[in-house]
């Protein structure tokens, strides 16, 4: 018997990467798939990968949380998403902006936590959360005390939503995957970044500051304007712009260096891209890169632009050195195959199934 899923997503950050790949290994599983995304519209790029990944793509310009101007707006979204359910006769939910599963939906809900307003803010500013984004957080608390079950991308991450959320117990951490080919041949004469570049959590700007120090090019690929209007005006490292995947498939190829000075990054898929594709990885020291990557990667304090200089060149400088460390990040993203995420979401999305099923016999 097919097993029907819709699941959410939007089309601006890293969620769509994440919802598309694991919608691809769930449908060669059997499944079938539904995604509605919220937001501005996919890419022709997006419509092509679902297309091609088997799924049933819905765009429904409903609103996105965190770019949403009231709460009405995402309590309008979760009432539309759940009846958008109810009319695809779908056995489970998976809703990767947990503050949807706040309204009452006809079958079991797994909430997704890949990032969320209160541990940005506990990472990126000081002081207390401001009323303008409180309310966000609020949703998120009320999705997340009726969801049937909670994910997160990493342990650490899930030990910081426990706490914020005061769960009883901790989100269940299911580690994010990916897939490309080892790159060989010579390796680049520069460094690379790339993400929402605008995002202050990303905390470009410490990169910035380095690349002004640095006897090498530094690039950067993503965008530096938020669809809210935020903005970062790069001074030193080299923009690419925003690209697709194929794009970023060739900008990784030859190697360069990597680097991340997030203060906050729940996971983080572009990381995850560029050890697969053998980069050595500078990377900024917190817990979840801690977790990820612990070992196989040097890791930098997110402030100091002057430490992320010198181990950037410090790799550019020793091609053994930065070989062998390209080697060890690729070893380590081995251990994060997509198939063992789908398998892990399968089983979670079948056990509130079977568990919906026994309460209702």
């Amino acid at each position: 018997m097919t097993r029907r899923l819709l699941m959410t997503a939007d089309a601006v950050g890293g969620v769509w990467q994440y919802a598309i790949g694991l919608a691809a290994d769930l449908v060669r599983a059997g499944w079938s798939v539904d995604i509605a995304t919220l937001g501005p519209a996919p890419s022709p790029d997006f419509k092509a990968q679902a297309v091609a990944a088997g799924v049933t793509l819905i765009d429904t310009r409903l609103p996105l949380d965190w770019l949403a101007t009231d709460a009405h707006d995402v309590v309008r979204a979760a009432d539309a998403v759940a009846a958008l359910a109810a009319a695809r006769a779908v056995d489970v939910v998976q809703l990767n902006q947990p503050a949807l599963a706040l309204a009452r939906f006809a079958m079991p809900v797994v909430a997704v936590v890949h990032s969320c307003v209160a541990s940005w803010w506990e990472a990126v500013e000081d002081g207390p959360l401001p009323a303008d984004l409180a309310w966000q957080t609020d949703l998120v608390a009320r999705g997340l005390a009726n969801a049937d079950a909670i994910v997160c991308p990493t342990r650490a991450f899930a030990a910081t939503v426990q706490r914020l959320y005061a769960l009883p117990v901790a989100p269940v951490a299911i580690h994010n995957g990916r897939t490309l080919p080892a790159a060989t041949g010579a390796l680049a004469h520069h460094a690379f970044t790339a993400g929402r570049l605008w995002d202050r959590a990303k905390n470009v700007a410490t990169l910035d500051r380095a690349a002004a120090a640095l006897p090498l090019p530094f690039r950067a690929a993503g965008p530096t304007l938020a669809p809210h209007d935020e903005r970062i005006v790069l001074r030193h490292l080299e923009p690419l712009g925003r690209l697709n995947d194929a794009a970023i498939a060739d900008a990784l190829a030859p190697r360069p260096i990597f680097a991340s000075a997030a203060r906050y990054e729940p996971f983080g898929l572009a990381v995850l891209e560029a050890a697969l594709t053998g980069c050595a990885l500078v990377l900024s020291d917190i817990a979840t890169f801690r977790e990820l990557w612990d070992g196989a990667a040097t890791f930098v304090p997110p402030d100091d632009a002057d430490g992320f200089a010198r181990a950037i060149a410090a790799l550019a400088a020793d091609a053994d050195l930065r070989r062998t460390r390209g080697a060890l990040a690729r070893a380590r993203a081995l251990d994060y195959p997509p198939y063992r995420t789908a398998r892990s979401m399968a089983a979670m999305l079948d056990r509130v199934t079977g568990a919906a099923r026994q309460v209702a016999a």
